[in-house]
């Protein structure tokens, strides 16, 4: 088992307001928030990150990425309507300085362009190629013409760049990851004689994923007076950590004595406070691009003495899913001792999934019918 420790200070856990402690999610006021949120993301904010728009504007292509499609949309529209209005301009000027304005017999450098609406208006056609055909460039001045190659060039650069977000924001591994999901909860119980803490995990999408690997970490936090917190990860060894995930698998822990959890009994279970943040690493096997999808469990959503219901069934044609009882359990009988205490090996009474009631494990009231 691997665990690390990082140290943060300057954690303010309550805001105070005229001696009165506000509280938020999941707050100071009993609860602790979140380390990685149900969905996967981590519930971090950081402020006064050095060079911060430095490395946003350096990474411009990640950070549109990033971006929601509504501030791209607008980011984008704004580019061209600056483009089409900075070179308006410039054939305005040039428009100007050759006399076109003035002298409607004067030759001008660009045809039908003698006012700052028909420069902006020959700008839109030649960036986006319309050629209505009463616009156009004339042999007279060299500079239009070479304002126009720029402008050409240009708009082929702004063309390639929003085609290559727009294809890298729809085939986003966030999007892809929201079809691999994870259990609710997370149980505990027995198997094959030995204590084990277990989950689900699930493809959603009728193409599966080339490999995958699983991986668990038990996070805790530690507050100090001082205001100073320690937070401690702890690697958890997976029975089955490479999985081809065709049916939903289950993922297993199993308690020994270097586990992080060996000495935990049912009651010490309810009162921890730590934090289990599974993931599954994979590869598409249509895209070829590798994802990962995150969730935590919290003590509260670990259930004691529960197993998940049997969700594959072998017909003459398929191995059929159900995944109505994807987060469903059922309880099995497992002593309220911690896998370190003696007797623990006894064999214990099986019990048969279909004869059990099953339970609604998204329920966090499971832990008190214990």
């Amino acid at each position: 088992m691997n665990s690390s420790t990082a140290q943060y200070s300057n954690i303010q856990h309550c805001v105070s307001n005229n001696n009165r402690s506000s509280c938020g999610d999941d707050d100071c006021c009993g609860k602790k928030r979140r380390y990685v949120r149900k969905d996967g993301s981590c519930n971090m904010i950081f402020r006064h990150v050095p060079g911060e728009w430095h490395l946003y504007v350096t990474d411009i292509f990640t950070t549109l990425v990033e971006i929601r499609w509504r501030v791209m949309f607008a980011t984008f529209a704004l580019s061209y309507i600056l483009s089409w209005l900075f070179f308006g301009i410039l054939f305005w000027i040039i428009a100007l300085a050759h006399g076109d304005v003035k002298d409607v017999t004067n030759e001008p450098c660009v045809y039908e362009v003698r006012s700052f609406t028909a420069a902006f208006l020959f700008s839109l056609e030649t960036q986006t190629t319309i050629g209505y055909g009463s616009r156009g460039m004339s042999e007279n001045c060299m500079l239009a013409i070479i304002i126009v190659t720029v402008q050409d060039v240009i708009s082929v650069f702004i063309d390639t760049f929003i085609i290559g977000i727009v294809i890298a924001k729809m085939a986003s591994a966030r999007k892809r990851a929201q079809t691999v999901g994870f259990s609710n909860t997370a149980v505990i119980n027995q198997r094959n004689g030995h204590r084990c803490l277990s989950w689900r995990v699930g493809d959603f999408r009728r193409n599966h994923m080339v490999e995958g690997t699983a991986h668990a970490q038990l996070v805790r936090q530690t507050a100090h007076m001082t205001g100073k917190m320690d937070i401690s990860y702890h690697d958890l060894e997976i029975q089955n950590n490479h999985v081809i995930l065709a049916t939903p698998a289950t993922i297993v822990h199993k308690i020994d004595s270097t586990s992080p959890l060996y000495k935990t009994r049912l009651q010490d279970l309810r009162r921890d406070s730590f934090e289990l943040v599974v993931s599954f690493t994979y590869t598409d096997d249509c895209t070829g691009i590798l994802h990962q999808t995150r969730t935590s469990y919290t003590p509260s959503e670990i259930l004691w003495g529960q197993q998940f219901q049997e969700m594959l069934r072998v017909t003459r044609k398929y191995y059929r899913v159900d995944y109505a009882l994807f987060h469903q359990t059922f309880k099995v009988p497992l002593p309220e001792t911690s896998a370190e205490e003696p007797g623990l090996q006894t064999d214990l009474k099986q019990v048969d999934p279909l004869k059990q009631e099953p339970l609604n494990a998204s329920s966090s009231a499971l832990c008190e019918r214990l």
